[in-house]
């Protein structure tokens, strides 16, 4: 298998998972309360039909959640996380033909100026014949994670972006007091399907935002390790790695290009990466010529959904393995400015 990196010394792979699965054999998407990181939120699967390697796999989902049991080494699930009004919500969004299969993907913002706590997860509504979806970015907020009250979506499907948005990565406020927030998105070129980046536009926390332009697209912008999926994962804090002003170093999670095997379409390393977002002028300034972290033991996926920095020199990164167990890894910032341009 193909672990060509950037350099094995910018990272430390931990060894174990750090949320015990309990009752569930897939958990993902690990969420983190920024406040003191001892609660946070987690996607758990609950039905898998398929097989992660190939498309065509649906995954059925409960957000639960977890506290840590040994610091940020150690989490464990506890209850499923309740938000008011989701059924209402829900109930407006779905078409007669169309299945809701669970929310996912959690990113928590805490407002520190109205001390408000911001969820934003997917809402991936699919058709009865499991052949497409549309994907709503939802919000709730609350004072905390047991006062969530769900809003109308803060971007959905249109007729020009038919599919919709997920996977948020909160830019800071530009000069002109707006957030230029990068959100994964698709397109469809000759057949093949792309996830792309796409800014979306936001000047408070919840609804309404705004689509803006694709900053990053696999098919014209990617390399070997991200030429058919692209997702945003977080943006480093400044004083971890600064990158100039207006800027700033971020994760991102990048696929190879499928194959056709057997008359199957089985899909391409998952894999984490580093590229330089403009958030001044929403646009990507750079991104890794190969990938940043392949898990050790990942057949096709090692996707970073959280960062907590720990000191000016490092940070944990925690990503999921093949949709199915949670990892940390300790980022070294020295090695990884070396890598940089």
């Amino acid at each position: 298998m193909n672990r060509d990196i950037l350099d094995q010394e910018a990272y430390t792979q931990h060894p174990g998972t750090v949320v015990d699965r309990g009752a569930f054999s897939h958990v993902m998407a690990l969420a983190l309360n920024p406040l003191d990181n001892t609660e946070g939120v987690i996607r758990c699967i609950t039905e898998r039909e398929g097989n992660v390697d190939l498309k065509g796999y649906i995954d059925k989902s409960m957000l639960y959640k977890i506290e840590s049991v040994q610091g940020l080494e150690k989490y464990t699930i506890t209850q499923p996380l309740e938000i008011k009004g989701k059924d209402i919500i829900i109930k407006k969004l779905l078409r007669a033909d169309e299945d809701f299969i669970g929310l996912e993907d959690p990113d928590i913002i805490v407002d520190e100026t109205t001390n408000t706590l911001h969820l934003f997860f997917t809402i991936p509504l699919l058709n009865k014949s499991g052949t497409e979806h549309r994907i709503h970015l939802g919000h709730a907020q609350g004072k905390d994670l047991n006062s969530l009250e769900m809003t109308d979506p803060v971007l959905s499907p249109s007729h020009k972006i038919p599919v919709g948005a997920k996977e948020l990565s909160l830019a800071p406020i530009n000069s002109e007091g707006m957030r230029l927030n990068l959100i994964e998105s698709s397109d469809e070129i000759d057949g093949v399907g792309y996830s792309t980046l796409r800014i979306g536009k936001s000047k408070q926390f919840g609804p309404p935002w705004e689509f803006g332009d694709t900053v990053m697209h696999p098919k014209f912008d990617g390399k070997k390790w991200c030429a058919e999926h692209m997702s945003p994962g977080p943006l480093l804090p400044e004083d971890f790695i600064s990158v100039g002003s207006g800027k700033r170093l971020g994760i991102l999670n990048g696929r190879e290009a499928s194959v056709i095997k057997d008359g199957k379409t089985q899909y391409g390393m998952f894999s984490v990466g580093l590229f330089i977002y403009d958030y001044e002028k929403g646009k990507v300034d750079w991104i890794s010529q190969k990938p940043l972290i392949i898990d050790s033991e990942a057949s096709t996926i090692t996707f970073a959904s959280e960062f907590i920095q720990l000191d000016n020199d490092s940070g944990l990164l925690y990503a999921h393995v093949d949709d199915s167990f949670v990892r940390a890894y300790t980022l070294h910032a020295p090695s990884i400015k070396e890598l940089l341009p």
